[in-house]
């Protein structure tokens, strides 16, 4: 079980753009949490995919979370430095029988296959093998029995992957590995116990723990934060064009995201240093009120779009 071992939590954002506030409830979240339980918090980059990266997004992300008076146990991840072990891990899966190539296109998958809950379930046409003249493009996982979650924030989770999930991606056309596959490899391969990220993320957790699981690994604790969104109702992100953080005014925004956490700081603290903010912070950290919150306007004392 994940309780018996040392917390060791982690931030893991992709470099296809600036941090914004979303980004910063996220790493507020997850970098309470683990010092709450006096454990260690890691810094990965997720940049495996070079199509959607941003040129220097990935140290601007380690500068502003500097700026902000986070502090990282260890050396920075990167996924990009680790093709080796994702490779290994599609072969294991192959010669295990829980994994398959497949010849189709993303096209014929949409036109083929049929809407559920987070996309489009695989239609199955390369699950017995590759259809005669076919060449393999991608690598899926073979998507069956069940997967049970318990978060901490959400709740009780429990998904039908043949039905609601379908076998999914674990290495793209392009020769990346696919999310569920990096994220699933990276956890195991770095102790992870705890996961405390955004609730848009929620649905990706059953394949993620359906590899691990594949792998012989572990899986994390979840817990899935409520999502920020602006003032149309939408997601804070980077696709909807969320201002970037201000690396000037750390402390004001540090502030807005422990109020959005629901952790009630003093309103004497809204001109507080940021060393004294993130003293307060540490002390008072309490996880309850976010139980079965979703998502909530991210308030008018942090930048709009």
């Amino acid at each position: 079980m994940t309780e018996s071992r040392p917390y060791r939590g982690r931030f893991a954002p992709s470099p296809t753009g600036p941090l914004h506030f979303g980004s910063l409830v996220a790493a507020v979240g997850s970098y309470l949490d683990a010092r709450h339980h006096y454990g260690e918090w890691l810094l990965r980059i997720d940049d495996i995919d070079p199509a959607r990266e941003q040129a220097g997004a990935a140290d601007g992300i380690r500068h502003t979370l500097d700026i902000f008076g986070f502090e990282p146990d260890g050396p920075v991840v990167y996924q990009s430095q680790r093709r080796e072990a994702y490779d290994t891990a599609v072969e294991q899966l192959y010669w295990q029988g829980l994994a398959f190539p497949c010849g189709c296109t993303r096209k014929m998958v949409l036109r083929d296959g049929r809407p559920a809950m987070n996309g489009v379930i695989y239609p199955g046409t390369c699950r017995q093998g590759l259809p005669a003249g076919w060449e393999a493009r991608t690598w899926r996982a073979r998507a069956e029995g069940s997967v049970h979650i318990h978060d901490a924030f959400q709740g009780p989770v429990t998904v039908d992957l043949a039905s609601d999930v379908g076998d999914f991606l674990i290495q793209r056309a392009d020769g990346w590995p696919a999310y569920h596959l990096a994220a699933a490899v990276d956890d195991a391969a770095s102790g992870i116990t705890h996961v405390v990220r955004g609730h848009d993320l929620l649905l990706c957790t059953p394949p993620q723990v359906l590899v691990m699981e594949y792998l012989g690994a572990t899986p994390p604790t979840y817990a899935h934060l409520p999502l920020a969104l602006n003032a149309q109702g939408r997601k804070l992100s980077k696709q909807n064009l969320a201002q970037p953080l201000d690396d000037t005014a750390p402390a004001r925004q540090l502030f807005a995201a422990l109020k959005f956490l629901r952790q009630r700081p003093p309103a004497q603290l809204a001109d507080a240093d940021l060393d004294t903010l993130w003293h307060w912070a540490l002390a008072h950290w309490d996880a309850r009120p976010l139980r079965g919150m979703t998502a909530a306007p991210c308030g008018e004392d942090v930048p709009r779009e």
